[in-house]
């Protein structure tokens, strides 16, 4: 709704101020009934500012006030109608009288507060929303933020932009025009490094850099070795038409070298950031007087750093570039920090960055090196790269590479008997991957045409030497990953 937003989790948030226009409560796992249940102070919230509780988020300003909430006879789950019983209740401006929700809880309130009164009902939950008299706080059982609550955003829109008055200026270039003036003060003369991946992330952080302070930013393209074919290269020359100053290092030997004999995927994945901080570090030292590190940090990476129960959340150990700034002695600049995966995508294409670019598919940091299940070789990585390039480029050319989330092949530890020609053969069997997702969080397995399927394994098998065998994985996430290390 270009509106700027922040989250925080129910025990770490700051004093509020007159920036703050209003507070959404998110769901939650748990009841609030439950010993352990997140309970908020929201004695400097409710009353003072517009508030809207959603699920759990509406089951606790009930119980929290003097309602009851109880386990629901019936479990509420899915799709359900709500019916608008208070038409003067300015949450529901606007939309439907009865209008397609989605429920999902096992609570339900079954006595509201008396100075509460009941704005919309199901036919199984009578207290399906609610305002409390004489203030801007509402609840909501549903959820509106997802697709089936078919005017779920309207419902959304009302509170953000109708009850809480915000408006709907935070929008691509006024980030990229608020975010060039900010760099240019926080950075002045300086000079900063930063390590490119060829993704969407690290390119959109580069060109807003690179708007804001020009040549005093160097960019380093490390070749590991585990990039999908031709992707050095091709990477290389794309930033070069957008006028980075990229300084491109193939390092893919001592990487294939420290790897020999790893089998571990976290161990892998240590060799693999060890390596490359390595590298950067001696590429970057060839610069004088570098005080920055610019790095790629979107919003979750951020929200994941901090842990709602105890201590931090442990990030993956191939999220961005982990160690550098303290070996280097350097700063951390992170333009993108406060965006989330779509809108980085936003600014990216406000910032006129090739398709090619910004639609690419998520990539793992540790590259092909966690799709080569067991010890990576070079003789490996040049199998999946022909065969992953085989099947990316049947993806595009049908026109389904822009239905998919993220698609990939894992080359596995195995061998199986073939038959080519007279001969028999024993050789590696690949898996193909593909997934439908909107952040990555949850997946599932794309429904490929059998054709299609049969074309690609065709192709890989007939092309590439050394694979006889091609599998289709049709796992979900959960419980599988959409990796396979």
């Amino acid at each position: 709704m270009n509106v700027y937003c922040e989250i925080y989790p129910y025990n770490h948030y700051p004093e509020l101020d007159s920036s703050v226009k209003g507070v959404i409560l998110s769901g939650s796992p748990f009841s609030v009934r439950d010993p352990k249940a997140p309970m908020p102070d929201l004695s400097g919230i409710k009353g003072k500012y517009p508030l809207l509780g959603i699920c759990y988020g509406a089951q606790l300003l009930s119980h929290t006030n003097g309602g009851e909430v109880l386990p629901s006879k019936i479990r509420e789950y899915g799709r359900a109608t709500i019916e608008v019983v208070d038409s003067t209740c300015k949450l529901f401006a606007g939309l439907s009288d009865h209008s397609q929700v989605w429920m999902s809880h096992g609570d339900t309130i079954s006595k509201i507060p008396s100075n509460f009164k009941i704005t919309a009902s199901t036919a199984d939950v009578k207290v399906g929303a609610f305002q409390v008299l004489n203030e801007k706080t509402y609840g909501i059982q549903f959820h509106p933020e997802v697709y089936h609550s078919t005017e779920g955003a309207k419902l959304l829109k009302n509170f953000v932009v109708g009850i809480c008055g915000c408006d709907q200026s935070w929008t691509p270039a006024s980030f990229i025009e608020e975010s060039i003036a900010i760099l240019r003060k926080t950075l002045g003369n300086d000079k900063v490094v930063l390590g490119l991946s060829g993704g969407v992330d690290s390119s959109v952080a580069a060109i807003l850099l690179h708007k804001a302070i020009g040549k005093n930013l160097t960019c380093i393209f490390v070749d590991n070795g585990l990039l999908r074919k031709n992707e050095f290269h091709d990477v290389l020359e794309s930033y070069k038409h957008l006028g980075l100053n990229v300084i491109g290092v193939d390092a893919s030997q001592k990487f294939y070298d420290d790897l020999k004999g790893v089998t571990d995927p976290e161990a892998k994945r240590k060799v693999i950031g060890r390596d490359f901080i390595e590298v950067f570090d001696v590429e970057a030292k060839k610069i004088s007087e570098v005080k920055w590190l610019g790095q790629g940090t979107i919003y979750p990476d951020v929200i994941e750093s901090i842990s709602v129960k105890g201590p931090s959340a442990t990030i993956k150990s191939h999220h961005n570039v982990g160690g550098l700034p303290e070996k280097m002695n350097l700063k951390v600049i992170e333009p993108l920090k406060l965006l989330f995966k779509d809108e980085v995508r936003l600014v990216g294409k406000e910032l006129g960055l090739p398709a090619a670019i910004l639609g690419r598919h998520p990539f793992p940091g540790p590259g092909l090196g966690i799709r080569i299940l067991g010890e990576v070789t070079a003789e490996k990585v040049k199998l999946l790269q022909e065969a992953d390039s085989i099947y990316v480029q049947g993806l595009k050319e049908t026109g389904l590479y822009e239905k998919i989330w993220q698609a990939g092949v894992i080359l596995l530890p195995v061998q199986s008997v073939g038959v080519m020609g007279d001969e028999r053969t024993y050789e590696f069997v690949v898996a193909l991957r593909a997934v439908t997702s909107t952040d990555g969080m949850t997946a599932d397995w794309y429904p490929f045409p059998h054709e299609f399927l049969a074309r690609i394994s065709n192709e890989i098998i007939n092309r590439v030497k050394g694979i006889n065998r091609v599998v289709y994985d049709v796992s979900s996430k959960p419980p599988a990953t959409i990796e396979w290390e």
